[in-house]
């Protein structure tokens, strides 16, 4: 309340109007050096003024509201639980990308893009489920982005059996959002193959996700489709990613080349938006609390000082 700030005079102004005290003649002056007592109560009236001043000064700021801007440092939590399920087949072993000029495994170009992309999510809860033959959760949902990303740069081809169990993975990933109450629930499905497990057929698994809310995307990673190249050991089964990715109000990103992974992610920060991408929150900090604790101070030390002078 700034107005409150005009109230700063009214002392000054109480005593230009108020008429001043009659003191009265006095009949008989003692001087200081036989009574000091007077001259202690002299200087005593004398200060009592200025630290009233001062006291209403401090007492008018605080009520006025001083606060001052402030810029939070941490980023809120965006209310987004997302599960990365990544295939750890054994075609994920097959040389066929590049990093650096150099070739490397589809896992290799995986492990780099994922882990980069998880580690800049900061603000959204994130887990890892990884699937071969098995499915297992390599990592629970969690804020602390820094130890999904070690997880995913940790992962090896074998731990979870050599087959292409996608409907596990996704039927996994998907129980454990079902016990989430983020407003917002997505899995990021990425797979090289074709659906092994010979249990609930994937696309059932992914309408059941949509039921509860979950939104799917999928990443079909391989230089050959299953529909083109139907002989080829490894191709990616690109019509049922798709298929998961529709049934579940999401969207298939066909990946061939390390740069497609790269714009994988950058979609996806788009369709998801960062948190870390916010503007920073800024709010107001009180400051009222300073000058009150210092006009109650400045009035305490008068009404001391003035008790030790009666003694």
């Amino acid at each position: 309340m700034p107005y409150l700030l005009a109230l700063l005079p009214l002392p000054l102004l109480l005593r230009w109007l108020l008429p001043a005290a009659d003191q009265g003649r006095v009949a008989l002056q003692v001087p200081d050096h036989l009574s000091p007592g007077v001259a202690d109560a002299q200087a005593w009236h004398e200060g009592v003024p200025w630290a009233a001043a001062a006291a209403w000064f401090l007492l008018i700021v605080a009520l006025s509201g001083p606060q001052i801007e402030r810029v939070a440092s941490a980023v809120p939590a965006s209310g987004r639980d997302i599960i990365l399920a990544i295939d750890l087949s054994g075609s994920m072993e097959k040389e066929d990308f590049a990093l650096d000029d150099l070739p490397v495994s589809r896992l290799e170009a995986v492990k780099r893009t994922a882990a980069s992309f998880v580690a800049s999510r900061t603000g959204d809860r994130i887990g890892l489920v990884i699937f071969g033959a098995r499915a297992y959760v390599a990592a629970p949902p969690s804020f602390d982005v820094a130890s999904v990303a070690g997880a995913i740069e940790e992962a090896q081809i074998g731990i979870s059996g050599r087959g292409t169990a996608i409907s596990d993975g996704l039927g996994l990933a998907t129980r454990r959002l079902l016990t989430s109450d983020a407003p917002s629930r997505v899995i990021i499905l990425l797979s090289d193959g074709v659906d092994t497990s010979g249990s609930v057929p994937a696309v059932d698994a992914a309408r059941l996700a949509a039921t509860h809310g979950i939104r799917i995307y999928t990443i079909a990673l391989g230089p050959e489709d299953l529909e083109t190249q139907p002989a080829s050991r490894d191709a990616v089964d690109v019509a049922t990613l798709r298929a998961i990715a529709e049934a579940a109000d999401g969207k298939m990103f066909r990946v061939r080349t390390t740069p497609d992974l790269d714009t994988v992610a950058e979609a996806l920060d788009q369709l998801e938006p960062n948190p870390a991408d916010r503007p920073p929150l800024r709010y107001w900090q009180p400051l009222w609390s300073w000058p009150a604790t210092a006009s109650a101070l400045l009035l305490v030390l008068a009404l001391l000082r003035g008790r030790a002078w009666r003694t």
